[in-house]
């Protein structure tokens, strides 16, 4: 064989295996899309509203209050090769990130789809709690035990769904209120905690110990919340925590004569807080082409992601700047007054 015969045969096996080695080898990458967009004013497939409030009076609604998603593709046993990769990166309506970024290390898509769905789960409630602090109507908390840990104090005294209502007669209202309770004692201590267990009141006694430089008993707990009347969101299989603001300005709307859409076609996103204060999220870019493509033209978007969202709008999409539940509902009242609101 010639020496030229020899070298493209070389080159071409060299070929070969890099194709190979391109199309079999997945890349650790995430491929992030629009996803689907939601009316929460609305009814879902199977003709069922969003949000259901029984107990309390409704209002008639219009127009539409979006919340949007991000479509992905990738984690681990659904990885993706680089050609893939190449042609989502090509595309102005997908971003590749890291999959670090999405996915923890080793979980899987369904892992992460699970755990989206726990989070939508919880900012359910946390939108409702939002809603009716906006709306000055009063509800309580709970601090419930999730798990004692093993080899602090708490362990063998306190069971998971213990509701934690006092510590020394002093009433727990939420989290931070028990550890300002524990905290008023040295590591070391003895503390008489009332609890609710099974639905009857017991008075226990846990101990303390040192911990991070701080005396804890050795409990995880979480907040949850007891409304004055029933308020049920259904959303299929659609999980995160992004959600939450427009949550909270559908119910806020199906609770009061607002008429927050005036029968326009609202989009947005951010994650809320029991307070109101809107936080960012990821995908800001997918989101507000999804929201686009469905019809919105106003996008309620977290100030803190009007960075990425700058020279990325799509055309016929106005964007409105917030920072709370409070800004966005003054923000569409003043949109229906036609008076000028902040923009990213």
């Amino acid at each position: 064989m010639s020496r030229r015969s020899l070298t493209l045969l070389i080159a071409s096996v060299g070929t070969a295996v890099a194709i190979a080695v391109s199309v079999l080898v997945p890349v650790p990458y995430v491929i992030l899309g629009p996803g689907p967009t939601l009316n929460t004013l609305g009814k879902d497939s199977a003709g069922h509203p969003l949000i259901t409030i029984s107990g309390h009076p409704v209002y008639p609604t219009n127009g539409h209050l979006n919340l949007v998603t991000v479509s992905y593709q990738g984690c681990a046993g659904n990885r993706f090769n680089i050609f893939t990769a190449l042609v989502a990166w090509l595309n102005p309506h997908q971003a590749v990130v890291p999959e670090g970024e999405i996915c923890p290390a080793g979980q899987t898509q369904k892992q992460t789809q699970e755990q989206d769905t726990q989070e939508m789960t919880s900012s359910q409630q946390t939108a409702t709690a939002a809603a009716l602090t906006q709306l000055h109507i009063p509800y309580s908390t709970e601090v419930v035990v999730v798990l004692p840990e093993r080899g602090f104090p708490a362990y063998g005294v306190l069971k998971a769904g213990d509701v934690i209502t006092a510590v020394d007669g002093q009433p727990v209202t939420g989290p931070a209120s028990l550890t300002k309770l524990i905290s008023a004692h040295p590591p070391g201590s003895t503390l008489t905690l009332t609890i609710t267990r099974s639905g009857q009141s017991h008075q226990v006694q846990v101990g303390t110990r040192e911990s991070g430089g701080h005396p804890v008993m050795g409990v995880q707990i979480t907040q949850e919340y007891k409304f004055p009347f029933q308020v049920t969101i259904s959303v299929g299989d659609i999980g995160g925590p992004s959600a939450g603001m427009m949550f909270a300005l559908g119910i806020i709307d199906k609770l009061s004569r607002l008429s927050l859409t005036s029968g326009r076609f609202i989009a947005g996103t951010g994650e809320i807080t029991a307070s109101g204060q809107v936080q960012p999220i990821g995908g800001i870019q997918q989101k507000m082409i999804g929201a686009r493509n469905a019809g919105a033209t106003i996008f309620l978007t977290p100030a803190a992601n009007c960075a990425d969202a700058k020279g990325a709008v799509p055309a016929g999409l106005r964007l409105v700047k917030v920072s709370t539940l409070n800004q966005a509902v003054t923000y569409l009242e003043a949109l229906k007054a036609g008076k000028s609101v902040p923009s990213c």
